[in-house]
């Protein structure tokens, strides 16, 4: 019995103690619920009512229209064209549903089912909404589709933008091309508003005034359950549309000169406003057609991008030898150092030998002036006064007018700076002293001596405008110019032989009924073992300017006065349909370059 009632005792101790376990357990549960409500509520509250709401609501995006380019005159050279892209939603179609849909998909759309797959493993978990599968359609793919719409539940399509080219190859190089954005790309740039479904600007303008065109992405926005699925709609945010940008080119004059250039396999013609540095027109050749990065090329397509001509290289901002156009600088250079003046004459020989070196010319007219000189292109001429000036004075007066250094134009990231082979880069480059071969064929434009078309129209530019140095421009606006504070006297014999070259010398051919007066100069450069390269630079009406035009022949054959001098006449032709007759003048004998 006692043994009963101490085990009845036990049993009695144990119940009155059991309450205090119960709470202990309550308080300790109670405890550690309440931390962690203030460990999300307290410490992390704003974070996660963010994420909360991330999770509640989507947004279906909507593309943005990009800004259109626009020639000076308002006439379209890039917009937009509506294209159609088929979208799965990946909450409404389940992995086995979309294994019985992808075969009649496919069959609908007459596609492979491969292509299919593929684009919807790439998307990846996307915004966890829609994955794109297909587009741009065609009208014969939509229509097949929605004819069948009610049997592709879960997969619809949408309208985008498709970034549109309607002139096609005319002015590529400048206006450039668009093209989806990268997974690395995305990474850098998700913080600036991109997506996934991004363009992007690759070159010309659609690259440098990329943040301009592009616009902002709108969309609707749905509140969706912890299941995914849509419960409302909350908003509709509107897709920003980029801003139209204006450029300065003409439209028709653009037209001429990519049909100028069809004369030869390479090469590149540009037109200046030379009062303010306005281009009027730039074109290369070969060139692309950038419609085909919308859609992305094929292989083919690629495969003809990648060859050695270089069609995506423009070269208007690439650098080759002058010739004959550098005389310019060399006379320049001569009359602005005050050891030649406008009446100086130079003795001119078939043959002028220096140094032990003997250099051959077209013509023996005599002791001659720099316009004759000019006109009749003497190298034995610049040959003469090279040496008496010096190289130091001659680059001098080549950096003065820009040479070696990029114009300022927009698309900075693609001008080449060009090459002045002075004798610091020959001791650093070559190892090797200055001599006097290298000062004569400098002069004459030949050697270690190369320059952009552009550079060559800022030159003449200077010539023409009175002394000022302009900014290059593809965009309206403000123009830049620096006065380069070259002597009355110098830019007057410059101008009086430019225009000899047209009214007696070896651009004759501009010296025509229908066009105002011309000035200009031609230009043959040697480029062994292949072709030589053809060059005019000049400038129209000769007494008041307002038109200069750089045309070049890479590797073209023939000399500057055929193959360059031509391209020039069919601008000129263009740009002056309006201008009086100017009178002709009756030829000298002159050099063939």
């Amino acid at each position: 019995m006692a043994i009963g009632l101490l085990a009845g005792g036990s049993r009695q101790a144990g119940m009155r103690h059991q309450p205090a376990w119960l709470l202990g357990l309550v308080l300790l549960v109670a405890t550690a619920i309440g931390g962690r409500l203030a460990w999300l509520q307290l410490v992390h509250g704003q974070e996660n009512r963010e994420m909360a709401d991330q999770n509640r609501i989507r947004l279906l995006p909507r593309h943005p229209m990009r800004g259109r380019l626009l020639d000076r005159n308002g006439e379209v050279l890039a917009t937009n064209l509506l294209s159609y892209n088929l979208y799965l939603l990946p909450r409404v179609v389940t992995e086995e549903r979309w294994l019985s849909l992808r075969d009649r998909l496919a069959a609908v759309l007459d596609v492979s089912v491969g292509e299919l797959e593929q684009k919807r493993r790439n998307a990846g978990s996307g915004d966890g909404y829609r994955i794109p599968l297909a587009g741009p359609l065609s009208s014969v793919q939509v229509l097949r589709f929605k004819e069948q719409g009610t049997a592709f539940d879960g997969i619809n399509i949408d309208v985008d933008y498709l970034r549109s080219y309607p002139n096609g190859t005319l002015a590529s190089h400048l206006l450039g091309y668009t093209s989806s954005i990268n997974e690395e790309e995305y990474g850098r740039l998700a913080r600036e508003g991109y997506r996934v479904q991004d363009r992007i600007g690759r070159s010309g303008l659609e690259r440098v005034f990329e943040s301009h065109l592009r616009g902002e992405w709108g969309g609707q926005q749905l509140e969706v359950n912890a299941a995914g699925e849509v419960q409302r709609v909350l908003g509709d945010k509107q897709a920003r549309s980029g801003k139209d940008l204006n450029l300065t080119l003409d439209l028709e004059l653009q037209r001429a000169a990519e049909k100028a250039l069809d004369g030869v396999k390479k090469g590149a013609i540009v037109a200046m406003d030379p009062q303010t540095g306005a281009i009027l027109a730039m074109a290369s050749r070969p060139n692309f057609d950038p419609n085909m990065f919308s859609k992305g090329p094929t292989t083919a397509e690629w495969n003809e991008l990648n060859r050695p001509e270089a069609p995506m290289l423009n070269r208007v901002l690439r650098a080759f030898p002058p010739a004959s156009t550098f005389k310019v600088i060399t006379a320049l250079a001569a009359l602005e150092s005050g050891r030649f003046h406008p009446d100086s004459k130079i003795l001119t020989s078939k043959s002028f030998c220096f140094d032990g070196q003997c250099y051959a010319d077209h013509g023996s007219y005599g002791s001659i002036g720099f316009a004759f000189a000019m006109a009749v292109s003497s190298n034995s001429f610049f040959y003469r006064l090279s040496l008496q000036l010096g190289a130091e004075d001659l680059f001098k007066a080549a950096r003065r007018l820009g040479f070696g250094s990029p114009t300022g134009i927009e698309l900075d990231e693609e001008e080449s700076a060009g090459l002045l082979g002075d004798p610091a880069w020959k001791l650093e480059t070559l190892k090797e002293r200055w001599t006097s071969v290298d000062t004569i064929t400098s002069s004459i434009g030949q050697g270690a001596v190369s320059v952009t078309p552009l550079q060559m129209a800022r030159l003449y530019a200077a010539i023409a405008n009175g002394g000022w140095l302009v900014t290059p421009h593809l965009v309206e606006g403000p123009s830049s110019r620096e006065n380069l504070g070259l002597k009355p006297s110098t830019l007057k014999v410059l101008r009086q032989s430019l225009r000899q070259v047209v009214t007696s010398g070896t651009a004759t051919l501009l010296n025509i009924p229908g066009l105002p007066p011309v000035a200009g100069k031609t230009g043959t450069a040697e480029d062994p073992p292949r072709q030589d390269h053809s060059w005019f630079g000049g400038y129209a009406p000769a007494d008041k300017p307002e038109l200069v035009i750089i045309a070049f022949g890479e590797n073209s054959g023939g000399y500057g006065g055929t193959v360059a001098a031509p391209m020039v006449k069919a601008l000129m032709t263009t740009w002056f349909k309006s201008t009086p007759p100017s009178n002709e003048i009756r030829p000298l004998t002159p050099a063939s370059n």
